[in-house]
């Protein structure tokens, strides 16, 4: 059965975009507001507080930034709310990679578009630092941040299992279940508790859960619908 994403019975770009979005931490006004000065220091935010962050002072980040109080005020009214903008603009960022990375030029199907998607969304977790992590779980807003990102990965995820088994790639199954077993178990990884124990990234150890969920589903024998009505 052919299964390649530009199959007209299910467009797969119509049926992604009805699914919601994370509401952003700046308004579209407010993102629009901004200066280019103060898109580059929210781009550059994420690498300074890579290695946590709850040390450091809206006057620490200004001074390693290179900019002043009020340009990051400009931005945020608290250092709090300016690390939620800065980790919010870069998971949108990393979305729109991974959701490039399912388009017709980029995947051969809805199974490899799983693949592609959930390779770059992961992209999100691979320089998470057990340091990070505890500040980001700690801060007030943090932990719904990643949630309502974690969300929207496992929706996708399930719309493109859906359309596997619509198109005979893989056999029935409760696709939402799968879907947080291969996307949601990110969120897992870069706990506080358990981001220390990985032998690796947490990127390395979602890519490999997602690897395994994938062997696992093609493996399983594809069987046709029964006629259950006797003649």
């Amino acid at each position: 059965m052919n299964s390649a994403l530009t199959d007209p019975v299910a467009p797969l770009d119509a049926r992604l975009t009805t699914i919601p979005r994370p509401e952003p931490v700046l308004s579209r006004e407010e993102t629009e507001a901004l200066t280019s000065r103060q898109r580059e220091i929210l781009d550059g935010l994420t690498s300074l507080i890579a290695d946590g962050f709850s040390h450091l002072t809206m006057a620490d980040l200004a001074g390693r930034l290179g900019c002043s109080l009020r340009t990051l005020y400009g931005i945020a009214p608290s250092r709090d709310l300016l690390v939620l903008a800065a980790c919010d603009r870069n998971l949108w960022e990393i979305g729109r990679t991974a959701r490039d990375a399912v388009g017709p030029s980029g995947a051969s199907s809805a199974l490899d578009g799983v693949r592609r998607y959930l390779l770059a969304a992961t992209q999100a977790v691979n320089s998470t630092t057990p340091a990070f992590s505890a500040d980001m779980a700690a801060m007030p807003g943090g932990q719904e941040l990643n949630n309502a990102h974690g969300s929207y990965l496992v929706a996708v995820t399930k719309e493109l299992l859906d359309l596997a088994v619509e198109q005979g790639e893989i056999q029935p199954v409760e696709t939402l279940v799968v879907a947080h077993a291969m996307a949601g178990i990110s969120n897992v990884f870069i706990q506080p508790d358990v981001i220390g124990a990985l032998p690796g990234t947490p990127k390395e150890a979602s890519d490999t859960i997602v690897d395994l969920v994938l062997r696992g589903l093609t493996a399983l024998p594809i069987t046709p619908p029964t006629n259950m009505e006797k003649p």
